[in-house]
């Protein structure tokens, strides 16, 4: 499938779907927990100053690939560029000729599928696709993994427990509004 065809199926159902290497995938809902969890990083980034207009939940994301991808993060925190892009456009979605968003957030679902998804496919698309920080938030593994973006590279930083989250983003946003692990992973 192309991103033409994505962007002009329509089965008729609320069913959401991510494009991978051209072939739908069928994103069933979220768990109670990851949209609680979910829910308390927006809440978080609203407190530590950013707009609501640079938040987005469940905003199509295009990302490169050797086949037709896009990708259906959790959260997202755009730039104000971005979101400027985002207003006047046809879908929520952040295609290949708009700014990469600042942030992307996923919150991992059971399953080898859905791990690999999130650790590996996605890791190394978002990478490509130059944005800045991914977080992988785990409540399985009770682990939040933030990679940043450094000369083409993700770096990683795990954090567990007690240990406060820290970012780019949260050092620019608030560096004395702590938020730990447990706080995000235990809601």
């Amino acid at each position: 499938m192309s991103l033409d065809d994505f962007f002009a199926y329509d089965d008729g159902t609320d069913t959401r779907y991510e494009l991978e290497n051209g072939e739908l995938v069928v994103m069933p809902p979220e768990s109670d927990r990851n949209q609680r969890i979910a829910s308390i990083l927006f809440a978080y980034f609203l407190q530590a100053g950013i707009g609501p207009e640079c938040l987005r939940m469940k905003t199509e994301v295009t990302v490169l690939g050797a086949r037709a991808t896009v990708r259906l993060p959790d959260l997202m925190v755009l730039s104000d560029e971005l979101a400027i892009a985002l207003e006047n456009a046809p879908r929520s979605t952040v295609t290949i000729d708009m700014p990469p968003p600042r942030v992307v957030v996923e919150v991992v679902s059971p399953g080898k599928k859905n791990i690999d998804r999130d650790y590996r496919y996605k890791r190394s698309q978002y990478e490509a696709r130059g944005i800045a920080e991914y977080w992988i938030v785990d409540p399985i593994l009770q682990k939040v993994t933030v990679l940043t973006l450094v000369e083409g590279l993700y770096e990683t930083a795990i954090f567990e427990g007690e240990a406060d989250i820290t970012s780019t983003l949260l050092t620019e946003l608030a560096p004395a509004k702590r938020l730990t692990a447990a706080q995000l992973l235990n809601p």
